[in-house]
């Protein structure tokens, strides 16, 4: 029997965690649609993409615009976490800035469509704006130091900066189909580097 607070409510249960696992699967599958097919795909094809009927994403989503900002944060959480992981794991900083770019390109696609997909809500998209900041800023930093430190990469160059002008290379994917971001990142990355000796 659950216990009660001194006011006689019964507190509110925690999401168990198969459900929270569920949601993750869900949110990931959504990202992986947003990515190919942009913010306004089908709900069908993220439910078959997740493996869950139509009805579970409406029940944890009950607005396309709840499900993009759910997705959005599910996204900066994977790319601030996976900044030291990749730093432990690659073969060199370097190696794993360019890793991690990939990640941040990934969420820079669908987050295009976010301010679509909120609409109005100026002050909604704001706030996420500087949570974004807040999170991945630091990240991109950690990253540049380690590839700096390394003597991989030249030193001045802003996170803020980086990811920026990354973000300036992404606009205009959706409207072009001969424009391919990721080549110009690959170049934008190329010119970080020091010159290897011969």
């Amino acid at each position: 029997m659950p216990s009660t607070s001194p006011s006689g409510e019964v507190p509110a249960r925690t999401k168990r965690a198969d459900a929270v696992r569920n949601q993750q699967t869900l949110l990931t599958a959504a990202a992986e649609v947003f990515v190919t097919s942009g913010v306004d795909a089908p709900i069908r094809e993220i439910a078959a993409r997740a493996g869950v009927g139509m009805g579970t994403i409406y029940r944890h989503f009950p607005t396309r615009a709840d499900l993009v900002v759910a997705v959005y944060r599910h996204q900066v959480e994977a790319c601030a976490e996976a900044g030291p992981s990749l730093l432990a794991a690659a073969d060199s900083p370097f190696a794993a800035l360019r890793q991690w770019v990939d990640l941040f390109v990934d969420f820079l696609v669908t987050k295009h469509g976010l301010a679509n997909a909120l609409q109005s809500d100026s002050t909604g998209f704001e706030a996420l704006h500087s949570y974004f900041l807040d999170r991945l800023v630091p990240v991109c930093a950690q990253l540049l130091d380690a590839a700096v430190e390394a003597d991989e990469i030249r030193p001045g160059t802003a996170a803020y900066e980086l990811m920026r002008g990354i973000g300036n290379l992404c606009v205009g994917r959706d409207s072009d189909p001969r424009y391919d971001p990721r080549r110009l990142v690959d170049l934008l990355l190329g010119g970080l580097r020091r010159a290897q000796p011969s």
